[in-house]
């Protein structure tokens, strides 16, 4: 309804003086009008879309955490690269390959032992009375802190006595080293055709004490 004297869009509320009069309306009672401006009307429309979206959001979870992998075992004390056996019929052979010492401390290798011997133990070719000999390492190998200690033909090796069954190329000879701390360490070593220095393994004047085994007229 339009109130003469009001422009369209305004709002009544009553006031003590009076501004706009309705016909026939006594003397006392006022009413006066205030514009609503189109930039109220947005404020409004805004407030209540704020009021509309103010929803309360729910954090996503959190991903779980990833467990922390698994500490690696540490490297053996010992290992042995290129491990093989001087191929026999029967008697005595040897074991040769480079021991690897992966620790900050010396590693002393204080016996041996194969199944393909009754009797295995640790060498080493020194020279006696003009000749080379093979005789028992005294003390065992001692490899140096993250050092080496190859075992070859004419030197330090692992040997075997008393074998009975054929030791063919390509065979698989298991071995193990025994240290002194008291741990070891198992390995393959694998038959080879070797003539080298022409060692003969055989033994000399006195096999048990195995002072004056000789190594034949040269060695490796």
């Amino acid at each position: 309804m339009t109130v003469p004297g009001c422009l369209p869009g305004m709002a009544i509320e009553r006031r003590p003086a009076a501004a706009c009069r309705l016909p026939g309306q006594k003397r006392g009672i006022t009413m006066s009008v205030r514009r609503i401006t189109p930039a109220g009307i947005l404020v409004a429309a805004v407030v209540a879309l704020a009021g509309c979206g103010s929803q309360s959001t729910v954090a996503p979870a959190a991903a779980p955490a990833t467990p922390a992998p698994t500490a690696t075992s540490a490297a053996p004390a010992l290992t042995i690269t290129d491990p093989w056996v001087k191929t026999a019929k029967k008697g005595m052979s040897a074991a040769f390959g480079t021991l690897v010492n992966n620790t900050d401390a010396e590693v002393t290798v204080v016996s041996a032992a194969s199944s393909l011997s009754p009797k295995v133990e640790l060498h080493e070719v020194v020279e006696s009375a003009g000749k080379m000999v093979m005789r028992p390492k005294e003390g065992g190998i001692v490899i140096p802190p993250k050092g080496t200690h190859r075992l070859q033909p004419g030197g330090d090796h692992i040997m075997l006595m008393g074998v009975t069954e054929a030791v063919r190329p390509g065979a698989e000879i298991p071995f193990t080293l025994t240290f002194k701390d008291g741990g070891t360490l198992e390995f393959t070593a694998v038959g080879k055709d070797f003539a080298g220095g022409q060692e003969n393994y055989q033994p000399g004047t006195d096999p048990e004490g195995h002072e004056g085994m000789d190594m034949g007229e040269s060695h490796g």
